[in-house]
């Protein structure tokens, strides 16, 4: 695709905007497997910071040293979180994708113990319940992707104690879903299931695919959209006074 293209800046941007306008979950899927020999040089040409940012935030508040800590890359794509926590020193790493043909690119990187084929939101998480010290899902939820009703799913796999680490986007058209997420997110603190470390908005999260997508008056005012991690701690048994509170907040 880049390369009939030119891999052009316009040219990847429509390729992005394509991919964010599909809500069908298979169509998407497809259109993933045709993308993945492109994809890195694709989010790189539009200075995509979400893998960074969510490891940046994990890795902060995750106890323990990081080559024991087990992890599961949700939606892995083409492993760039992957990348990005091997530089942290984080080894045990496992990886789901609905897509083949972006986990036989991950398959390449070498840094993961583990990949399976798993369409979230279809199908369970190939994993037994509290398996890993932290989850992450980056990127992928949003329409035609990760739904919210999946969530929970997240934090099954999720030990006692552990992290769940989340990003979306929060430009225009995504904003419907973004709302949707913040309320399943509430409705499982609420519950008593897990808590609310942190929820970063980040100006900077990757360039806009068309000026439709630039928030008015957005302080980056320099054709970013804008994006959000969230951080939890999934619940375990308390003694009164014990619960931990939040973690620092990175300088994002």
């Amino acid at each position: 695709m880049a390369q009939e293209e030119g891999g052009s800046l316009p040219a990847v941007r429509a390729r992005v905007g394509a991919a964010h306008g599909i809500t069908d979950l298979a169509l998407k899927l497809q259109f993933y497997d045709r993308w993945a020999p492109d994809y890195d040089q694709d989010v790189a040409a539009l200075q995509y910071r979400a893998p960074r940012l969510a490891v940046d935030c994990l890795t902060q508040a995750l106890p323990g040293p990081s080559q024991t800590a087990l992890i599961l890359d949700v939606a892995c794509g083409t492993g760039l979180v992957a990348a990005e926590l091997q530089a942290r020193g984080f080894l045990q790493l496992h990886g789901v994708d609905g897509s083949p043909e972006m986990l036989a690119r991950a398959r390449a990187r070498g840094l993961y113990q583990r990949l399976s084929l798993c369409t979230l939101g279809q199908e369970p998480l190939p994993s037994p319940e509290g398996t890993f010290d932290a989850v992450l899902v980056v990127g992928a939820l949003s329409d035609g992707q990760v739904p919210c009703s999946a969530v929970p799913e997240l934090l099954r796999v999720t030990k006692p104690g552990g992290l769940v680490c989340m990003t979306t986007r929060t430009n225009p058209s995504n904003l419907c879903y973004k709302e949707a997420l913040e309320a399943t997110l509430d409705r499982l603190a609420q519950a008593g299931a897990w808590e609310c470390l942190a929820a970063w908005p980040v100006d900077r999260w990757e360039l806009a695919t068309s000026e439709l997508e630039v928030e008015p008056g957005s302080s980056a005012g320099d054709g970013f959209i804008s994006g959000i991690v969230y951080l939890y701690r999934k619940q375990v048994a308390q003694v009164a006074g014990t619960s931990p509170g939040p973690q620092p907040l990175p300088d994002l």
